[in-house]
């Protein structure tokens, strides 16, 4: 499963968070957040924590089939 780079920085902003305070909040390592920022492919949980971290749904911040 892949982030959509452009949807998770919206989400990001307008949870008025950075890359730091993501990692903090969905209680992850760094470089997974960064995995998930630069849209490499990551679980279905990580996802799941960042998506709540971020109070948004998983399918607000995933790269679409088609993309």
């Amino acid at each position: 499963m892949k982030a959509d780079r452009r949807k998770l920085e919206l989400a990001m902003a307008r949870a008025c968070m950075n890359a730091d305070d993501l990692h903090k909040t969905a209680e992850m390592p760094r470089p997974t957040v960064n995995n998930v920022i630069v849209g490499k492919n990551v679980r279905t949980a990580t996802m799941g924590r960042i998506a709540k971290a971020l109070g948004v749904d998983v399918l607000d911040i995933m790269k679409s089939e088609e993309q």
